[in-house]
């Protein structure tokens, strides 16, 4: 049963990463010429910590799937993830004030509207990240103490 809940979620990071890799491979480069340089760089450097932070999860299932979920590997695989969603959520921050004049000129608010939710969504993930990495840190001691205990 748990191999086949680790595959669901496998399928599923893929299906995550594919509307994303198709927006940067069709999408993104179609607006080179109406988006500023750094606005473009900033998407492609988010896209590149997004692909990270689902490598990571794919690297986490398979953890589980070896029974290595209560090591530190997944500790440090939490902790990527953690950083990838702070580190999304800092540039996303950062392209609000560049973007604030092109909503404004184009009298386009929702366009300040699509940051705001993938910091938020992006801000989430690292904290429930953060707050799993600490219940795994915990519940890791507490196995080695009682495997001293023995």
């Amino acid at each position: 049963m748990k191999q086949w809940s680790t595959i669901i979620l496998r399928i599923a990071v893929i299906f995550i990463a594919m509307p994303v890799l198709a927006l940067c491979i069709f999408w993104l480069p179609g607006f080179i010429n109406y988006l500023p340089f750094p606005i473009i760089i900033s998407v492609y450097v988010t896209a590149i910590c997004f692909f990270f932070a689902l490598y990571q999860a794919l690297k986490l299932l398979s953890y589980i799937d070896k029974n290595k979920a209560f090591s530190e590997l997944s500790v440090n695989a939490l902790k990527n993830i953690k950083y990838s969603g702070i580190t999304i959520s800092i540039i996303y921050a950062g392209l609000l004030l560049p973007l604030y004049p092109i909503a404004d000129a184009d009298d386009a608010p929702g366009l300040l509207a699509f940051p705001l939710i993938i910091i938020f969504a992006s801000c989430t993930i690292a904290v429930f990240a953060a707050v799993l990495q600490k219940l795994l840190k915990e519940a890791i001691d507490i196995k080695s103490e009682n495997d001293l205990t023995v």
